[in-house]
């Protein structure tokens, strides 16, 4: 949907509380889609070229997930108009007006910082840069709510059951010869504890899919802000192959759509299991 008013703030995240008998919270940050028409405008490729960013349709493949009551956290802003998985210093000074330009993260040297700057298919994406007051802006409505509910919601987990589980999902294009289907990131197990990647590894290939760790996806921003291991809050980053649910275009639903997300729901409802049941024998010790 796009917006109507020129002015109209970036839409706050969608929040699905948890109601399930599970620590577990999902996290989408990659398939907004609610596209202000001040944002069109300032895109020198319209709308074709920022929705190119997007991980298609990976916060409806989450449905079958939440109808157990897990938990999520959804953004509903573009990722064109502020990337989630970012870090609030990540920016590009091309895209930012008085940005810092040195020392520069890879991404954002690859064009992908906080508002990304461009892409390998379509270039440069805006007209202009923007001020560090409209960064801002984005930040204080589509960032950091994000955070703040991602935040909250893992502190409801660890109150009631002691222990949660955040698992981030994404979606990738058709990866390089060699790289795995699905794709898991620990952080290099600083995000996450190593058993729960290789029962998230054990849940995939029991559902027919080879999935690699840490490689070439390690875990972004939102794994390792919210991952703390040794407070029982554990975050692993899922990337998914969009051949795996997607249509020949790569555009629409496939026919793999449903099992992607049968996937998706064994590893919140298994590894949310495992979890709980090492949680209550380490109290019981």
């Amino acid at each position: 949907m796009t917006s109507k008013s020129p002015h109209s703030p970036l839409a706050a995240p969608l929040v699905h509380p948890a109601r399930s008998a599970l620590p577990v919270l999902l996290s989408v940050s990659h398939s907004g889609r609610d596209y202000p028409e001040w944002l069109l405008a300032l895109a020198s490729g319209g709308r074709a070229a920022l929705s190119s960013l997007e991980d298609p349709l990976v916060d409806r493949l989450v449905w079958r997930a939440l109808r157990h009551g897990t938990g999520a956290v959804i953004a509903r802003a573009p990722r064109a108009a502020v990337d989630c998985n970012r870090d609030e210093a990540d920016v590009d000074p091309s895209v930012v007006e008085g940005a810092p330009r040195h020392p520069l993260s890879a991404r954002a040297r690859g064009g992908l910082g906080i508002v990304p700057g461009r892409t390998q298919g379509h270039g440069y994406l805006w007209r202009h840069a923007i001020g560090a007051k409209q960064l801002g802006e984005r930040l204080d409505q589509a960032h950091r709510p994000f955070h703040h509910a991602i935040k909250a919601q893992l502190a409801v987990l660890v109150d009631r059951f002691g222990c949660a589980l955040l698992l981030d999902c994404h979606s990738m294009p058709p990866p390089a010869p060699g790289v795995a289907p699905i794709v898991l990131g620990d952080c290099h197990g600083r995000s996450a504890a190593r058993w729960v990647t290789a029962e998230a590894q054990r849940i995939a290939l029991g559902a027919g899919y080879a999935a690699g760790v840490n490689d070439p996806f390690a875990g972004g921003h939102i794994v390792d802000r919210h991952g703390a291991p040794s407070r029982g809050v554990h975050a692993l980053q899922i990337e998914i192959d969009r051949r795996c649910y997607l249509d020949d275009r790569l555009h629409g639903p496939g026919p793999g759509f449903d099992r992607i997300a049968a996937l998706i729901e064994s590893l919140a409802l298994d590894l949310g299991a495992l979890l709980l049941d090492r949680q209550f024998a380490t109290a019981a010790e």
